[in-house]
């Protein structure tokens, strides 16, 4: 069993698919019920964006992650991000993990990260 889809409530789904195609490789799928967009990455997860919410930021533990291959995507991806002006929330490096954590326009909190095989995650 894995999962498959998160629902997100946001204030402008065109802002956010934008973000999330920018930044972590989603691409438009199509537009489900009620003109939710639903967008998917390469691995087939899927993110329904719901728009035109008033999308209250979360508590701060709250974040859903993505994995990254190597130390060096995670560091490129957060040079990017702070160029562009994300907020970056919290960064984290050890050898054998690597992580920091943006919200997307609307408040929602993302890792990306790198494990070694066998590292302890850094919760």
């Amino acid at each position: 069993m894995h999962v498959m889809q998160l629902g997100l409530p946001v204030r402008d789904e065109q802002r956010s698919r934008r973000f999330y195609e920018t930044y972590f490789e989603f691409t438009s799928a199509h537009v489900g019920g009620h003109g939710t967009i639903i967008v998917r990455n390469a691995d087939g997860f899927e993110l329904a964006l719901h728009g035109g919410q008033d999308a209250e930021p979360p508590a701060a533990f709250l974040r859903f992650a993505f994995r990254l291959f190597a130390p060096e995507e995670v560091e490129d991806l957060l040079s990017r991000m702070q160029t562009d002006g994300v907020d970056i929330v919290e960064q984290y490096e050890d050898p054998g993990y690597v992580s920091f954590t943006c919200t997307d326009p609307d408040g929602h909190r993302i890792e990306a990260y790198w494990e070694a095989s066998g590292a302890l995650t850094g919760f």
